[in-house]
């Protein structure tokens, strides 16, 4: 009864939001995309889609769906590219930023350990910079990692939009300094921050420093302060509070994947380095460059803001 390539377009469709943009990532037209979803309806004989004029969103039955419907392509994938890649071996030492922990990094690793069950695999989270010179070190053999626009050194993934989260009910004097909740240095995020600040002639009080994603967004959740993050990552209970509080537009911050430098790339080092470009391609945006819906689906906010609930 469900067709993959109907599932496919189903997935597409909820997590874009609409028909024109499931058409622009599947490569299709508005009108095919439209006829699959009738078709897929039709076959279930249920509806999985509220549609109006302005807005879209998931029936009942298409959230209970729209969850199999997942845990089946990505089956199908795994099996796919299990069968279908060589058989490697020997070990990965991957090290990745903390905005990657609870995001999309379980998936990515779960999934690299059911195509590659030999390889012996060991992740390390981290502040960035510390990473890439453990990489330059020897000690890893890949890095997830952030950096400024512009900045030399590693392969580009995706680039997201730096926003600062607070509390919905957040209010700020204006006549007195930003209360920050910020990582150590050195930080991308940090630097942009104070520097934007900075700029702006606005003073600063860094009231929390945490290495933890979820422990400087817990900082701003509960009011305690503003922290600059990539919009992808602002997690539940967080909004944008750069245009109410009058703060200064922050830049973008790039995410890349930096290798050891050697000529010659271990194998499992290039099949990991392959699945994260393909997982991040495959999200909303097509190759994600310049597009901060690229973590849509996995941030609630986001989604929220977008229809998908």
């Amino acid at each position: 009864m469900f067709d993959p390539d109907l599932l496919r377009v189903f997935v597409a469709v909820a997590e874009c939001g609409g028909f024109s943009r499931a058409a622009e990532r599947l490569n299709s037209t508005q009108s095919t995309v439209s006829h699959q979803i009738k078709r897929l309806e039709q076959k279930a004989g249920r509806v999985f889609l509220n549609r109006t004029t302005r807005t879209l969103s998931l029936t009942e039955d298409g959230e209970i769906l729209i969850g199999y419907a997942r845990r089946f392509l990505a089956l199908i994938e795994d099996a796919t590219e299990h069968l279908g890649s060589p058989r490697l071996g020997g070990a990965l030492r991957f090290g990745a930023s903390e905005d990657f922990a609870g995001q999309c990094l379980p998936e990515v690793l779960g999934r690299f350990r059911r195509i590659h069950p030999d390889v012996r695999l060991s992740a390390e989270i981290g502040v960035s910079r510390a990473l890439v010179e453990r990489l330059g070190a020897g000690d890893l053999d890949l890095v997830l990692g952030k950096r400024a626009v512009g900045e030399l050194g590693g392969e580009l993934v995706f680039r997201d939009g730096l926003v600062w989260a607070a509390a919905p009910d957040l209010r700020l004097d204006a006549r007195a300094p930003v209360p920050l909740a910020l990582f150590p240095q050195p930080c991308a995020y940090r630097a942009a921050a104070l520097g934007a600040l900075e700029s702006a002639g606005r003073a600063w009080d860094v009231v929390y420093a945490c290495p933890s994603l979820a422990g400087v967004q817990a900082a701003a959740r509960s009011g305690l302060a503003v922290a600059p993050l990539a919009e992808s990552f602002l997690g539940p209970g967080l909004v944008r509070a750069d245009v109410a509080a009058a703060l200064p537009r922050l830049p973008d911050v790039e995410f890349a994947l930096y290798s050891s430098g050697r000529r010659q790339i271990a194998p499992a080092a290039k099949a990991f380095g392959d699945l994260c470009r393909a997982w991040f391609a495959q999200r909303p945006g097509g190759d994600g460059l310049g597009r901060p819906e690229l973590l849509m689906w996995r941030n609630p906010a986001a989604r929220a803001r977008a229809g998908l609930g």
